[in-house]
């Protein structure tokens, strides 16, 4: 009998091992198969010639050169490294690269949570959490740099949390994890917020001298990683440059994925926000005040900001594990089946052939499929004219700058906000959205617009058509195109 429980818990051990590598390569895969939804962002156009142009030049940029509206003025990359391995997976694989690129970073970003999660709670409990927290955050999984950093954010805030409950400071080892976040992308700024919060969870309940002495090396440690995310090529203006998207006030409820949550309809986040509610009621989980407050400004973020959600996602089961595996104590791991040498090569050969398997299935996947943009995204044929006539300044739509950008075509406007600023960009949104005629028509003059490139749906498209020196020169599905009335044009057919 007593054997017989022992080979159970040796099984479940090699089990728990091999866990998080099987919830990633799941993931992965399926990524990999619905990988064209991850090209749905004209942002990664851009990205991606960033990407190329640090390659060439073997130079970060410092200033616009991509637009007729901004040229010269400073910008720098915050996600350099991240635009650096797409422009090279792309150059390799064509749009194949990236999608591979980001279903890695979602695969990898589920396969430590479960890794982390696993310490505390059981293994399907785990895997539910992990598979949650892409659920939820579906609608942000796209081939951008955000996702290249989303496992570093979680290891880092695991790592953070596993400090806090063993009530000691974080090793100052894992710092250079900061560097790499700063360098991927400027979300690191929330890993810096969360030292704070983290450090009172650490020192609740504790002695008034003892937490006195745990504060002080958090703080220390809190001082290093801003010191760390600064290990960048643009040093302290990384951090500058990751707050600037902060300082854009209105506009941050114009653009999509900074938007509020919407709760018109049903939704996922909805969802989890009940369950949330039912687990703390159904389980009768008492947490520490700081563990509440954190779970509430994680909440309020997702609930501020779309893009948020993610975070709420797959963060909220960290802060949640301990006191939920307190509940329901894990077995004792069998030390000894788990240190005998057959038991390692057992692991060791499951985790190689669950490494292959996936390397074959993407060969396999990648003969037979070709991964392509979204259209909407991507007004071929409308540039294509365009760059027959030889526009010089075409007033674009916001979706369209990355793609024009793709086609080294100066844009007007494009996806990095903080370049433009506020009030520039809260003008265009005005003027396309038609809410003043005024800021349309004065747009136009003011920056001498030869010709405009709007979504087919577009306000101000329909508008153009009945506004006095303009005329629809092209149309299709996806965009519109209109050229002064007093240029030439030969009369083009609108396709459909």
């Amino acid at each position: 009998m007593s054997l017989s429980f022992a080979n159970s818990i040796a099984v479940q051990n090699r089990a728990r091992a091999l866990a998080p590598l099987c919830v990633g390569a799941g993931t992965y895969l399926f990524f990999l198969y619905v990988g064209d939804t991850l090209l749905q962002d004209s942002d990664s156009f851009w990205q991606i010639k960033i990407g190329q142009w640090i390659l060439d030049h073997h130079a970060l940029p410092y200033t616009d050169f991509y637009s007729f509206t901004r040229p010269g003025e400073p910008w720098i990359s915050t996600s350099w490294l991240s635009q650096v391995l797409f422009a090279i997976s792309y150059a390799q694989w064509d749009w194949a690269g990236p999608v591979i690129l980001t279903a890695l970073a979602v695969a990898l970003s589920a396969a430590i949570l479960v890794d982390l999660l696993d310490a505390h709670l059981e293994i399907p409990r785990a895997v539910l959490f992990a598979m949650l927290a892409v659920v939820l955050s579906l609608h942000h999984i796209l081939a951008r740099p955000h996702m290249l950093a989303l496992p570093v954010m979680i290891a880092w805030v695991g790592m953070l949390m596993n400090a806090a409950d063993r009530k000691v400071a974080p090793s100052w080892c894992w710092l250079p994890l900061m560097s790499l976040w700063a360098n991927l992308h400027g979300g690191f700024v929330l890993g810096l917020a969360l030292i704070g919060p983290m450090s009172f969870v650490a020192t609740w309940d504790m002695e008034s001298g003892k937490q006195v002495r745990l504060l002080l090396r958090w703080f220390l440690f809190g001082v290093a990683a801003l010191a760390a995310c600064c290990v960048t090529p643009y040093g302290w203006r990384t951090l500058l440059g990751a707050t600037n998207i902060l300082n854009l006030g209105e506009l941050l409820s114009v653009i999509s994925e900074w938007s509020p949550v919407n709760f018109a309809s049903f939704n996922a986040f909805e969802g989890a926000l009940f369950g949330l509610i039912a687990i703390g009621l159904y389980r009768g989980l008492t947490l520490s005040l700081p563990r509440i407050l954190l779970i509430l400004l994680l909440t309020w973020m997702a609930l501020t900001h779309v893009r948020s959600i993610e975070a709420f996602a797959f963060l909220v089961p960290l802060v949640l594990a301990k006191p939920l595996g307190e509940r329901s104590p894990l077995p004792q791991p069998d030390t000894l089946g788990g240190a005998s040498w057959p038991a390692r090569y057992v692991t060791a050969t499951g985790a190689l052939m669950i490494v292959a398997a996936a390397w074959t299935s993407t060969s396999i996947f990648m003969a037979h499929h070709r991964f392509t943009f979204t259209m909407d995204q991507t007004p071929v044929a409308a540039v294509d004219l365009l760059e027959k006539r030889g526009a010089q300044r075409i007033f674009n739509a916001y979706k369209f700058g990355g793609y024009l950008i793709s086609r080294d075509v100066p844009v007007f406007v494009d996806g990095r906000a903080e370049l433009y600023g506020e009030t520039f960009v809260m003008d265009f949104f005005k003027a396309v959205e038609v809410k003043k005629l005024d800021n349309l028509t004065r747009l136009l003059d003011e920056y001498k617009i030869d010709a405009t490139l709007l979504a087919a749906d577009s306000p101000a498209a329909q508008v153009l058509d009945h506004i006095k020196g303009w005329k629809r020169l092209y149309a299709d599905k996806i965009a519109v195109i209109h050229v002064r009335d007093d240029q030439q044009t030969a009369a083009v057919t609108s396709s459909k």
